[in-house]
């Protein structure tokens, strides 16, 4: 086929363009644009509301019996759970092997079965999370109240909905519409009503009815009742009693009814000013960039149309990162290949380094027309994947392109030097390709964080095998155009002999004299390697150099999140919220670049209250450090920012973050057990212990003080007159909380239709003392005559792990000053001895403590399986179980030139630094593979060992040189990048790049030494089997001799 394809080079030239143009075309029109890869989350979430219930009450009455019923599910990796105020939240991990699709559908059968919720309970909602990335904020903001800044959202949100590159918009962080129905106590004395009679009559006389068709002669007529109420001015008209003389009441003449939000506070500011978000994402095969240029047009469109005061503009647009980066990352892949075209053009013929880089948009398209198949975006990492492979795709192409030119220079006929160099080396090349297949292919099933890296070898992969392809089949027909030199060659051809005759020069007068010195006194210099080797590793495992598996990358936003005890009221919590606000609007003001005007902040978002009213945040958008004239970093900020702000009085939390990546705290404990008292005198010892450690800061716990609550116990006078805890506690709730009478849809929103108290009969414990309790028509009765109102604590929140109570500790770390590896070694030492004080409790390092196990165990498997298969295709082609050895004895001085690459960059080694190298061991084999295979032809044609060896290291050193320098020159652009997200990226560059550096220097003399060393043990194991050969034979004589003799 090679033959066929260099002499019918139209075929090779239509299979070229075929791919190019399939590549493009796919590349245009079915690969979508986003910040990051998207992956499937493997778990499954059922979510239960109880309407005013406690986190207690939510725990024994849905969250246990839930736990319960899916427990034994096959499959279930853990089950987590929060019970809160009204709500249940149980999370269940699917095990690796499990479809999680089939685990819902488990799940659904076993949550429906349960038949035992609380009469109150909605129906358990199981679905399966879908990690979704927001494309672009709206924020419109002004002096108008929040009902206002709603209605404007929803007009915005609808009319970005309705651009045709948008789906998906929402509005962000507002409250949910409420018709609360208000009705005093005097009104319900008066007419003799309970709230429960007012809610009957409501639901009533506010529905839709459907009475069927009329099929009348001229046809069918559909038959309703249209009575359903939308509006609280509807509501009020409707009636409660009808009185014997024909009169009403009716719901407005006893009531006073609110059609706004519900009585949950919130407030959201940007840039200090009240605003509201609409939140943008990207979907399907959208690009994020087309998804944001249409936003910020019709922001710009809409400029002229909003009403005085109401301002419109965009925030955290995700698309100008990831434009900033796939340009930055462009140009490093433009540099990298003129890096790679200039080595080859000086040290072989420019022609042939044309034709060698000819074939990198090939494969490079090849990738692109597989990446939907895989259902794969043009994102950060998969950016990063074409620029790592950007060196290494070239090196099939450069030992065939330099076997075909070594044939050219022997005088052969271009066609001919085409094909039967290309046949020469098909052999290790193929399997070349095949080793550094093998090398990627574990990245693509690591778990954990390492998740985020799976598109990397799905990008890889495909651009080595067209790499295969395009060696093989095209380029053969393109070098056959190469024509000899001409003796009035240009000065640039002139300066390229001269080049490349000095990089012969070298071959031959210094590089081939010390391995002929190094073949003659083989054992000394294996020795002096390894003992090179045994320092290296020393001091890399000597802690001398620092490992931190999940390094700290700066964000470009900054959150500052506050927490204070439970119950705190809402006024609170804002005042310290807009401390914190002011805080961060003093930081804008004071780092402005003199030159631009411009604050290295752009805006300042926050947010009080919500569902939780003590709960607070405030956020800071900083511009990117490649934009940044100002010589700050975001962390330098926010430790400025948490000094300005200082301690807060009362908190129970305040943490600072200003890093990617921060999903995990890195110090995260579970203690678990069943005696809550028990679990919060260790968390409390734990707590302690960690303040010991000067690298450990904002050291929390999941167990609040509680939320003051008044617990009702009944009096006797209540039995006496027929009262039991059931009824009195219903009332009450009706009227503290409310009875639900209705739920309606308005358009796209859902509308709760509630009945209570007012505010002002729900705002003390007097008032609530003095409530009446209905006995009876006409009876009624105080609740202090009753029961008894006593105060006590409730749990926030109520956290189970495996169906155990969890009380987790966690802590931030700063991953400079200290070792984390050696505080989690000591802090699982102290919980060891800790827990056996308390017996029924136990712990687990979670946190990025269980990411690295995690990790780690996914990187030894690969790495054991990885050296299995590397073995595996050696051996194959070599035919040998020996000589395979010989190749991936080079791998450990991969690792080292990766550490070493680590020591010169000052960086510490990370998780991708480790895949890096898992990466490196099948990169590195390559250049050992080509020198065996030459020392294994040439000895076939009868060469003596030492000659072959000898020949082998100067007839390849060129090509091994180049291979190893294209590697690294087409890193280097990303080695020295300092956009945020390619700070990720760059420990694996480094892997690689130094790696296949150092490996490269050790191979040209390692591998020709193991293979004489090799060679001398076959050779002393031929001469030891001859010699007991030669014994056994003369022992056996000298019996036969004496058995004659006798």
């Amino acid at each position: 086929m090679i033959a066929w394809f260099a002499k019918n080079d139209v075929a090779a030239n239509i299979l070229m363009v075929t791919i190019v143009i399939a590549g493009l075309y796919t590349l245009k029109n079915k690969i979508p644009v986003d910040m990051f890869p998207e992956f499937e989350i493997n778990t499954v979430q059922v979510a239960t509301v109880l309407p005013g219930a406690s986190p207690q009450e939510v725990e024994e009455g849905i969250t246990i019996r839930i736990e319960e019923a899916i427990q034994d599910l096959d499959g279930i990796r853990e089950i987590s759970s929060n019970s809160s105020e009204g709500s249940s939240r149980v999370t269940i991990e699917v095990s690796d092997g499990y479809d999680v699709n089939e685990m819902l559908d488990e799940v659904k059968n076993r949550v429906d079965a349960v038949n035992n919720l609380p009469v109150d309970a909605e129906r358990p909602l199981v679905t399966t999370p879908q990690r979704r990335f927001e494309a672009i904020g709206v924020m419109l903001y002004g002096d108008y109240d929040a009902l206002a800044l709603r209605r404007f959202a929803e007009d915005v949100r609808d009319e970005i909905a309705a651009l045709p590159e948008v789906t998906q918009a929402v509005v962000d962080n507002t409250l949910l519409f409420e018709i609360s129905i208000e009705v005093p106590e005097w009104a319900l004395r008066k007419y003799d009503l309970t709230l429960e009679q007012v809610a009957s009559a409501l639901r009533a006389n506010s529905r839709d009815i459907s009475a069927g068709n009329l099929k009348t002669e001229g046809g069918e007529i559909f038959v309703r009742s249209l009575g359903q109420a939308y509006r609280a001015s509807d509501y009020a008209q409707i009636p409660i009693i009808t009185s014997q003389d024909g009169s009403l009441i009716r719901l407005g003449d006893i009531a006073q009814l609110k059609d706004e939000f519900e009585e949950t506070p919130l407030r959201t500011r940007f840039n200090g000013v009240p605003a509201v978000e609409v939140e943008v994402f990207r979907t399907g095969d959208q690009s994020i960039i087309d998804v944001t240029t249409a936003v910020k047009n019709y922001i710009a469109e809409k400029q002229n149309s909003l009403p005085s005061g109401l301002e419109m503009t965009y925030w955290r647009d995700r698309s100008k990162a990831i434009k900033a980066r796939l340009a930055t990352l462009t140009q490093s892949a433009w540099q990298g290949a003129l890096l790679v075209i200039l080595l080859l053009a000086l040290f072989l013929r420019p022609a042939v380094a044309f034709w060698v880089c000819i074939g990198i948009p090939m494969c490079f398209m090849g990738a692109f027309l597989l990446m939907p198949v895989f259902s794969i975006s043009l994102n950060l990492m998969s950016l990063f994947a074409f620029i790592l492979v950007l060196g290494i795709v070239v090196d099939d192409a450069i030992v065939t392109g330099e076997n075909v030119y070594a044939h050219m220079r022997r005088g052969d006929d271009p066609l001919k030097a085409s094909i039967e160099g290309t046949q020469e080396v098909a052999v290790p090349v193929t399997f070349g390709i095949l080793t550094t297949v093998a090398a990627f292919l574990p990245l693509a099933f690591l778990d954990g964080r390492g998740s985020w890296y799976q598109s990397i070898p799905y990008i890889i992969i495909p651009v080595l095998l067209f790499s295969l392809i395009e060696s093989k089949l095209v380029l053969p027909a393109h070098l056959k155009h190469v024509k000899p030199r001409k003796e009035n060659d240009s000065k640039l051809t002139k300066v390229q002999m001269a080049i490349s005759r000095s990089l012969e020069k070298f071959i031959a007068n210094y590089y081939q004299p010390a391995l002929g010195f190094a073949l003659r006194w083989r054992y000394a210099t294996w020795t002096l390697m390894f003992a090179m080797l045994i320092v290296i590793f020393g001091a890399i495992f000597s802690g001398q150099t620092k490992f931190i598996w999940f390094p700290r990358v700066q964000s470009e936003i900054a959150t500052a999140t506050l927490t204070m005890p439970a119950g705190t009221a809402f006024e609170s919590t804002d005042s310290i919220v807009r401390y914190i606000n002011d805080k961060a609007q003093a930081l804008k003001a004071k780092y402005v670049d003199e030159e631009t005007g411009e604050s290295v902040i752009r805006d300042i978002y926050s947010i009080s209250g919500g569902r939780n009213s003590s709960v607070g945040r405030v956020r800071m958008e900083i511009t990117p450090p490649e934009s940044r004239e100002l010589d700050i970093t975001s962390q330098q900020l926010v430790n400025e920012w948490r000094k300005m702000v200082g301690q807060v009085a009362g908190a129970e939390q305040l943490n600072y973050r200003a890093q990617i990546g921060w999903n995990r705290s890195p110090i995260n404990i579970e203690l678990r057990g069943k005696n809550t008292d028990e679990l919060t005198l260790l968390g409390e010892s734990l707590k302690t212990k960690l303040a010991e450690f000067e690298a450990v800061f904002d050291i929390e716990d999941s167990l609040s003080d509680g939320k003051e609550e008044l617990q009702l116990k009944l009096k006797p006078e209540a039995t006496l007159l027929g009262l039991n805890l059931n009824a009195v506690a219903s009332q009450v709730r009706q009227a503290v909380f409310g009875f639900e009478v209705q739920r309606i849809q308005r358009g796209r929103e859902e509308v709760r239709v509630m009945v209570r108290y007012p505010l002002q009969a729900r705002q003390s414990i007097e008032t609530l003392e003095q409530m009446m309790i209905r006995i009876g028509p006409q009876q009624e009765v105080p609740l202090w005559q009753i029961a008894e109102v006593e105060p006590g604590l409730s749990p926030t929140n109520i956290l189970r792990i495996d169906r155990q109570r969890t009380l987790t500790v966690t802590a931030d770390f700063d991953k400079q000053r200290g070792n984390l590896s050696a505080v989690q070694q000591e802090l699982e030492s102290f919980l060891n001895d800790s827990v056996s004080a308390y017996p029924g409790t136990n712990f687990e390092m979670a946190g990025e403590a269980r990411d690295q196990r995690e990790s780690s165990e996914g990187l030894k498997y690969g790495m054991y399986g990885l050296l299995m298969v590397i073995y595996i295709l050696l051996a194959i082609p070599f035919k040998s179980y020996f000589q395979p050895l010989v190749v991936m004895s080079v791998i450990p001085f991969g690792v080292v030139g990766a550490v070493m690459g680590h020591w010169i960059m000052g960086m510490d080694l990370t998780l991708l630094s480790m895949m890096g190298i898992l990466a490196l061991s099948g990169v590195v084999v390559n250049d050992s593979l080509v020198l065996v295979d030459f020392i294994n032809s040439k000895r076939k044609q009868g060469i003596k060992l030492f000659e072959a060896v000898y020949a082998a290291g100067g007839r390849r050193f060129r090509p091994v040189i180049l291979t190893s320098l294209t590697t690294f020159a087409g890193l280097m652009p990303l080695l020295f990048e300092k956009s945020t997200q390619a700070q990720f990226l760059i420990p694996m560059a480094v892997s690689l790049g130094f790696g296949i550096l150092f490996a490269t220097v050790i191979t040209l003399f390692l591998i020709p030494v193991n293979y004489m060393i090799l060679e001398d043990a076959r050779a002393y194991f031929r001469r030891y089997k001859r010699d007991m050969t030669w014994l056994g034979n003369k022992v056996k004589n000298k019996v036969i001799n004496k058995e004659v003799t006798e």
